[in-house]
């Protein structure tokens, strides 16, 4: 009976922490093992095929690259001899993932070095790609796809996008495995939350603990949990799958995140307001000029230098200063109520963004505010 007992509470107390929106997520979805991560990979290449668009003779660089790349293919030429529009320098990029393996497809970006006015057309060569430590870890080359265009006639041009910035879909080929940064003999893991926090911290040490016999799990700070293993695991993959896969119930941040350049307003569900009143009127001053011609009247003979037409400006100046709105927040009411309640008042969302300066400035948002 008393078993019964303790599984009907915790079964009630999971019914009231769903109940309450509060529910747990996989700790892969905010966490990550320390040492598995992505790794940027940087070449230079040359483009080819170009209709006209491509650098000129002023970009030595090109031109340096295409005598030393025929050179390659047993064509000895000076650079002075070579003048060709068709060949754009340009510098590759793409992102290695964690456990790639030899012959596995990278997409490619390609960004012009030189003068090229335009991509569109052209074709990679061969370029090795290298990683932070200086080693080759793919090779690039393919078509390349813009999202642009530019077109000139008689002075006149149009141009859609960044014609000088292309991809190659699928175009890179690993040729080194990515290293597995998971360091030790396995006996410890490290896990490192996305957003730093001492209280998901702590909940994911705990969940860990109680959810993996033979885990001891440590909060070492706000970012990273250190996982000991009893004994060191057989399967090192099926550890961090189980480490992945448990269930923890993450804190959450009262913020709101406000865009100024495009008047755009994100608030999460736990920031709260404290009592404010706020007080919103505008005061519009137009100022309207009008030209008047003076004309002298009569006839004159030998008319004198200071005597002429003059063109003298006449100044209209009105205000209008409507009155004030108010609007009251009871304690307690969140973001979503204010914006429900200024848009009763027909506030504007920039209006809304001074709003929520002030009221963080005056201390009756309980949050963090971002502006950005």
């Amino acid at each position: 009976m008393r078993r019964f007992l303790v599984t009907l509470a915790l079964l009630l107390a999971a019914g009231v922490a769903v109940a309450q929106g509060q529910t747990g997520v996989r700790l892969k979805e905010i966490a990550r093992i320390e040492g598995v991560r992505d790794n940027p990979l940087t070449g230079y290449g040359l483009v080819i095929g170009l209709a006209g668009s491509g650098d000129t003779s002023k970009s030595r660089l090109t031109i340096q690259s295409v005598a030393n790349a025929l050179s390659h293919f047993g064509v000895n030429i000076s650079p002075d001899d070579l003048a060709s529009r068709n060949v754009a320098a340009v510098m590759v990029t793409a992102t290695l993932p964690a456990f790639a393996e030899s012959g596995e497809k990278l997409d490619v970006s390609v960004s012009s070095l030189g003068d090229a006015r335009s991509l569109t057309g052209g074709t990679l060569l061969l370029a090795p790609m290298n990683g932070p430590d200086g080693k080759l870890y793919a090779l690039a080359q393919g078509p390349v796809s813009v999202g642009g265009y530019e077109v000139k006639a008689f002075g006149s041009s149009e141009q859609k996008n960044h014609p000088t910035v292309g991809r190659v879909p699928g175009g890179g080929s690993v040729e080194r495995s990515a290293p597995l940064g998971v360091d030790g003999d396995g006996s410890t893991l490290d896990v490192l939350l996305y957003q730093p926090d001492f209280t998901t911290a702590e909940r994911a040490a705990e969940s860990l603990s109680r959810s993996i016999p033979g885990v001891q799990a440590i909060a070492e700070h706000a970012g990273k949990i250190r996982v000991h293993f009893a004994t060191p695991p057989g399967d090192l993959v099926r550890a961090i799958s189980l480490i992945e896969n448990v269930s923890v119930m993450p804190d959450q941040v009262a913020r709101v995140v406000v865009n100024e350049r495009t008047g755009t307003v994100v608030a999460g569900g736990d920031v709260r307001l404290g009592s404010v009143t706020i007080s919103q009127g505008d005061l519009r001053i137009s100022i309207q000029t009008d030209f008047q011609v003076s004309q002298p009247e009569g006839v004159y003979v030998n008319p004198s230098r200071n005597i002429g037409t003059a063109i003298v400006p006449e100044a209209h100046i009105s205000t209008q200063e409507p009155d004030a709105r108010l609007v009251s927040i009871p304690n307690g009411a969140t973001v979503s109520d204010l914006i429900s309640a200024l848009r009763t008042i027909h506030v504007s969302t920039r209006d809304v963004i001074t709003i929520l300066q002030s009221i963080k400035a005056a201390g009756a948002l309980r949050g963090e505010l971002v502006i950005q």
